[in-house]
């Protein structure tokens, strides 16, 4: 009974949806019509009338991340589930005498092989020794194209493999093509051997994780028929850079609380992040096939980001698709420095800007279509908010420039008079910025009564708060253009290679970072130049984006020392728990040296082939009912009344 209690029931998910929408949407207009009382004075331009517009979208994004947040921050400070809104009992749930077998797949494609073989093993090496109705293996499934790369990984896994004989089975598989990428490499593995298995664990190359953590998403998702995908929060680690550091900060104090609070009104139609998740191998093999998108790339053909699209196609067909938002030991490395990152996200650019073809796909939840929405508006708000600030500095160097005219007609005897403008602006810049700070305001509160020393004490927190949000201010005007630029080159059709990402810190020579950055910061220079010439107001106003952007070269350059980042971190500041109290995973991760090439690792086990159908998103022609409908009707037959979807 404790299972069905905890695991399968999220109370009132339609209620809890409403409740936010509305607050989501009682703030957005109130915001908005704030807006529009201070720019509708003398009647409203045409200028005025897109920044309106523009603003509307912007504010309502902040105004959903503020909502979630302050969800989030209740539901941590009272200890509740977001899902069943109680405190979660301790031990395991699976029923008694229950069995499953559980592949720990890691999908590559040209990585580190050393890093790769050393986090795969610290994984492994952490699994518990017993493990009562729990069979767990590993399989390293290779794209790689480059032949050293591939003759490197056969070496590793070969002797892995015999390092791991008395712990964990390690099956290694190369693919000679690399069609469908990370989905098609996965889907191999599912056609292939996923018959064998209950579940597969998604990895990452840069993925680590406790053996704890696998223990209990394997426990939940043997304890709950009816989940197909249970994703965890993984946390930055191992960084040394200024700029990984202070994300690792800022993705340990605020994202646990953001994930809980989009967790309470998600429930049963979460998302999934692509890695660090467990899934059902029938469900994923029945209804995750992946169909290519018509046209040419960039918009068209394989669908790169295939997380969204795969998680709304197992709650499609029924299946339950949540978060553990409350999991420790949940962890992934990311890009040392701004280039790096940027080069990541343009990547995600293409790939979120394809799901908006997929917004009307035929029997997607509701859910399932904002987060496509929403993956893509992460990229297009940056579009937007630079669109914002362009017209409203036309608009200030418009009325600065051209004389006003107080006659406009020649037989008027008075004149017009300028009518100022209500005094809404400060209270709305206020409110604005409130909401773009309660999250961090919040993550801190938390951290500081919760956990301080895992953060190096509440006075350190405090700093460092305030050290990573001033320096996110600062990078924000650079990641906006960088964002607008990526967003502009995939809708005028320019594509982008997949390939793998450098994890490795190092800091950026001058050379590198003025080649990517003097044409912005000469555009921030000529832009304060020009605002601060004929419109000094706004010039004060526009300092944190001009500021941002003359500042790009330094701030790339210094955000990529490893050298201040030790110096931070010896100073007690961006400090995080998996530094002060490292989990075993992290602190005995080894990166040592390749073998020579020549061995060959082991065979995998004997094939079971499954054919994994090919989904579409059009609405099924005559009496054709596709197989999803099928299993969402079996499954809402067999679900108890007491439960909601």
């Amino acid at each position: 009974m404790k299972a069905d209690i905890n695991h399968q029931a999220a109370p009132w998910p339609r209620l809890r949806r409403l409740v936010v929408g509305l607050a989501i949407a009682a703030t957005s207009i109130l915001g908005v019509w704030t807006m529009f009382r201070i720019l509708h004075v003398e009647g409203i331009t045409p200028l005025e009338l897109t920044i309106l517009v523009l603003f509307a979208i912007t504010f309502s994004w902040i105004t959903m991340a503020f909502w979630s947040a302050v969800i989030g921050f209740v539901l941590n400070l009272l200890g509740l589930d977001p899902l069943s809104l109680r405190r979660r009992p301790q031990g395991p749930m699976r029923p008694v005498d229950s069995e499953s077998r559980t592949a720990l797949v890691m999908p590559i494609h040209n990585e580190d092989v050393a890093r790769v073989a050393a986090g795969l093993e610290a994984t492994c090496r952490d699994l518990p020794r017993a493990t009562p109705g729990m069979q767990i293996e590993a399989f390293v499934l290779s794209d790689s194209t480059d032949s050293d790369i591939v003759a490197q990984e056969k070496a590793a896994f070969a002797e892995l493999q015999q390092r791991l004989a008395d712990h964990c089975r390690v099956h290694y598989r190369h693919r000679n093509s690399n069609q469908g990428r990370k989905a098609g490499n996965l889907g191999d593995f599912c056609e292939r051997w996923g018959a064998h298995y209950d579940f597969m664990l998604v990895l990452d190359a840069d993925s680590l994780m406790s053996g704890d953590c696998i223990i209990e998403l394997i426990d939940e998702m043997m304890a709950n028929p009816r989940l197909g995908l249970l994703q965890t929060v993984p946390i930055p680690v191992r960084q040394h850079s200024l700029f990984g550091r202070a994300n690792q900060f800022a993705a340990s104090l605020y994202s646990p609380m953001l994930a809980t609070g989009l967790s309470f009104w998600h429930t049963t139609a979460a998302n999934y992040f692509g890695h660090n998740a467990i899934i059902r191998v029938e469900a994923f093999t029945n209804h995750c096939g992946l169909p290519e998108l018509t046209g040419k790339p960039p918009l068209g053909g394989d669908i790169l980001s295939h997380d969204f699209v795969e998680a709304a196609l197992l709650r499609r067909a029924g299946w339950q698709v949540r978060m553990r938002t409350d999991l420790r030991g949940s962890y992934e490395e990311m890009p040392s420095h701004v280039l790096d990152y940027a080069k990541r996200d343009r990547r995600w650019v293409q790939g979120n800007l394809q799901h908006l073809r997929l917004l009307h796909g035929h029997g997607l939840h509701f859910l399932s279509r904002l987060h496509f929405f929403c993956g893509a508006l992460a990229y297009l708000s940056s579009l937007v908010w630079l669109s914002i600030l362009v017209i409203s500095t036309i608009d200030a160097l418009i009325r600065a420039l051209v004389p006003p005219n107080f006659f406009t007609s020649s037989s008027q005897l008075f004149p017009n008079w300028p009518i100022a403008p209500p005094n809404l602006i400060m209270p709305l810049l206020i409110g604005t910025l409130a909401m773009l700070l309660m999250p961090k305001v919040l993550g801190l509160i938390l951290g500081l009564i919760r956990e301080p020393q895992a953060y190096g004490g509440r006075f350190k927190l405090f700093i460092s708060m305030l050290l990573e949000s001033s320096f996110a201010m600062l990078i924000a005007p650079m990641m906006m253009v960088f964002h607008s630029r990526f967003v502009l080159q995939v809708l005028t059709g320019r594509t982008v290679a997949w390939d793998s990402q450098s994890r490795e810190g190092r800091a950026l020579p001058w050379r590198e970072v003025w080649r990517h950055s003097w044409l912005w910061a000469l555009i921030g220079a000529v832009w304060a130049l020009a605002t601060w010439r004929y419109t000094p107001q706004f010039f004060l106003w526009l300092t944190p984006v001009w500021l941002g952007l003359v500042l790009a070269a330094p701030l790339i350059r210094w955000s990529s020392s490893l050298t201040i980042g030790r110096r931070l971190a010896r100073a007690g500041l961006l400090k995080v728990p998996e530094e002060t109290q490292p989990p075993a995973v992290v602190a005995e991760l080894d990166i040592t040296e390749l073998p020579a090439p020549g061995a060959e690792p082991a065979t995998p086990p004997e094939e079971v082939p499954h054919e994994m159908p090919v989904q579409s998103f059009s609405r099924p022609n005559g009496t054709d009912v596709p197989a999803w409908y099928e299993e969402r009707r079996r499954m809402r037959a067999n679900k108890p009344h007491s439960m909601k979807p």
